[in-house]
């Protein structure tokens, strides 16, 4: 079992910035690629960006291209998304995810049911 904690969401202004933060505990962290979904109301949880194993290989979403970025500690067993810019078309729980299924060291997946733990969420808003 891995246990994810998420933590830092908040309310923003449009163009601020804020840092998601997920601790992970209960098994080997550099065992899993993580990656970062969101969901706001009314829709489906969505892929934001994800890390490979040894956090060399990272890849987004095309929404968030450019303004997020996602790293990991593997010392920490902690990872973390880095969100600038943001729009209020980025409201919504954010949660991580853990994928022990992933493959080699550089891989990465980006569907939601390729993952195997989650964490709780965390609330984010962005307002105009």
């Amino acid at each position: 079992q891995v246990q994810l904690v998420e933590s830092g969401g908040g309310l923003v202004q449009a163009g601020g910035s804020l840092r998601l933060s997920c601790a992970a505990s209960g098994r080997t962290f550099s065992k899993f690629a993580m990656g970062w979904f969101r969901q706001a109301p009314g829709k489906e949880r969505e892929f934001v960006a994800a890390a490979s194993k040894n956090g060399a290989n990272t890849y987004y979403a095309d929404s968030v291209k450019g303004r997020f970025t996602i790293s990991r500690d593997n010392t920490k067993n902690t990872v973390y998304l880095q969100m600038n810019n943001l729009k209020p078309a980025d409201t919504a729980v954010y949660y991580c995810a853990a994928d022990f299924r992933a493959g080699g060291d550089w891989s990465i997946r980006t569907g939601r049911y390729e993952y195997d733990y989650w964490g709780q969420g965390t609330q984010v808003t962005v307002s105009s």
